[in-house]
């Protein structure tokens, strides 16, 4: 088995709100949020929810999901400790586009949407901040829209693999990067926008050429600069 460790970063990977604060605003958003947490399986948004809270993770991963016209249930994206949620519907009085569900014990700094708006008036430069972590969000949406037309089911497999080593990846003594995450082939096939069936055939591709490795609840990336080329990242 061929074992390469390298940088695990993709250029998709997002800072984190909490990561472009300053320490100023850092402490603001302390003062005037509360913390709250939120066990395994929680729901921590729904979708369609109306005045829903702002939500910054300072612990835990959470699962990004939406329901399809056909009833089924999508995953948009996994977050970790840093991210904020809610915040689109805080900025334009909407509903929540989206759920959250944990996938640990989570912990959070939560405000109601009046107060996470009068904290952005009170901290311009963290409204500036969350301005460019937006942006950066709006880039990885457009990215990944060009990876459904000109990448196959195993190159989108290998770029959420890669993106999943960047976010929650736990190097290993031995060189490869084991990410530990509760995500199963459907919630995989959803995330990349192809059939259950094609992503396991992928896995057994990415698998027999050694570059991974799958178990329960777990993906051991063997080879990430392979992964990454064949992703085009």
């Amino acid at each position: 088995m061929r074992v390469v460790q390298a940088n695990a970063s993709p250029s998709s990977e997002e800072p984190g709100f909490l990561a472009v604060l300053d320490a100023e605003s850092l402490a603001e958003l302390r003062r005037r949020g509360r913390l709250q947490r939120y066990r395994l399986g929680s729901v921590v948004l729904y979708e369609g929810q109306v005045d829903a809270p702002v939500v910054i993770m300072l612990d835990g991963r959470v699962r990004v999901s939406a329901l399809a016209s056909d009833g089924r249930e999508l995953v948009l994206a996994f977050r970790g400790p840093g991210s904020i949620l809610g915040e689109l519907a805080a900025l334009d009085h909407g509903r929540c586009s989206a759920t959250v569900t944990a996938l640990d014990d989570v912990q959070t700094i939560t405000l109601s949407p009046s107060e996470f708006l009068d904290f952005l008036r009170a901290r311009p430069e963290a409204a500036i901040s969350l301005l460019r972590l937006l942006g950066q969000r709006q880039r990885d949406t457009d990215r990944r829209r060009i990876e459904f037309a000109a990448l196959d089911t195993p190159g989108r497999v290998a770029a959420r693999v890669v993106e999943l080593a960047a976010r929650f990846g736990q190097p290993q003594p031995d060189g490869t990067i084991l990410i530990t995450l509760t995500l199963s082939q459907e919630e995989l096939a959803t995330w990349i926008g192809s059939s259950r069936e094609a992503t396991v055939k992928a896995l057994g591709h990415l698998r027999a050429l050694g570059w991974l490795e799958t178990g329960r609840r777990r993906i051991r990336v063997n080879d990430l600069q392979a992964l990454r080329k064949r992703a085009a990242l």
